[in-house]
């Protein structure tokens, strides 16, 4: 059986593939939306931060004997602590300035961080396996689904859920979104607002760890790995909504999977999809798919 030209086998392996891709790009942009909706900073770092995320979990096992599953807890609290000093000696002194301040102090880190990583380890990349829970494959009938594929995107939604939840339906999150449109009233209920727009930002640097840690078995651990991704996922995060949680990670599925379509029926375009339909939607809602009109 053929749809539009390609048998389907073919095309249901790349609609995985791309929500294996869709995964990454969504727990990113979910990452850089919840830094930039509550906190106004453009965070350049955060591909630099997914680079942390893997690298620690590469030096955990290498170094330390630290195997995966107590990697994907260690790497995240490593790098969202490293995320706090950051907004603690840094970031926290330019909120009060134009966004673009923000911008260029964070690509400056993200420099620095991948500068250091650079003369540390090399630019070739180094190899991480999976577990051994997750190698191999499962024949569910249009192809073999790799295990530790199946996985990522597992793990993925379910931390983008759970993040989604605790932002918006949980006290905490209330008091963070309250903060960000008058910061003055909530402090006035006693509540120390400084302290979580701090742990919000090491949050946000977490979860961009996470995706590290998630990727490290899948590609190749490399100091230049952020920089390859982090522009599209800017680009996934503008087509949903600065800002928008939900947006983030129902666009970041849905142009993963575009992409890797993409890949099938017109391979040239694939790596140019995302942006072309970023365009698009700047021209026609420049607030992006969720994001609220001004």
């Amino acid at each position: 059986m053929e749809i539009l030209g390609v048998p389907y086998q073919a095309l249901l392996g790349q609609v995985f593939i791309g929500l294996v891709n869709g995964s990454f790009y969504a727990i990113l942009s979910l990452g850089l939306a919840i830094i930039f909706g509550l906190l106004n900073v453009v965070n350049f770092a955060h591909g630099a931060l997914y680079m942390l995320g893997a690298l620690v979990t590469w030096m955990g096992l290498n170094y330390l004997g630290l195997n995966y599953w107590l990697s994907l807890l260690a790497a995240p609290l490593v790098v969202g602590c490293f995320g706090i000093l950051c907004e603690r000696t840094m970031i926290r002194r330019l909120r009060k300035l134009d966004p673009i301040y923000g911008l260029l102090l964070t690509f400056g880190m993200a420099q620095v961080v991948q500068s250091l990583a650079s003369n540390s380890y090399g630019v070739t990349g180094l190899a991480y396996s999976p577990p051994a829970l997750l190698q191999g494959a499962t024949d569910v009938g249009f192809m073999r689904l790799p295990n530790y594929r199946a996985w990522v995107v597992l793990a993925s939604m379910a931390v983008c859920l759970a993040t989604w939840y605790g932002v918006e339906r949980t006290r905490l999150g209330a008091y963070l979104r309250a903060g960000t449109e008058n910061p003055g009233m909530v402090q006035a209920f006693g509540i120390n607002l400084p302290l979580i727009v701090t742990m919000t930002y090491g949050f946000g640097a977490a979860l961009a760890a996470f995706a590290g840690v998630l990727a490290a078995p899948v590609m190749q651990v490399s100091p230049l790995m952020g920089a390859d991704i982090v522009v599209v996922v800017f680009a996934v995060v503008v087509v949903g909504g600065m800002g928008s949680i939900l947006g983030s990670i129902v666009t970041g599925l849905t142009l993963g999977v575009v992409e890797g379509l993409t890949r099938v029926y017109y391979p040239p375009a694939s790596n140019v999809v995302i942006f072309a339909i970023m365009a698009v939607v700047l021209m026609f809602r420049p607030s992006g798919l969720f994001g609220q009109q001004k």
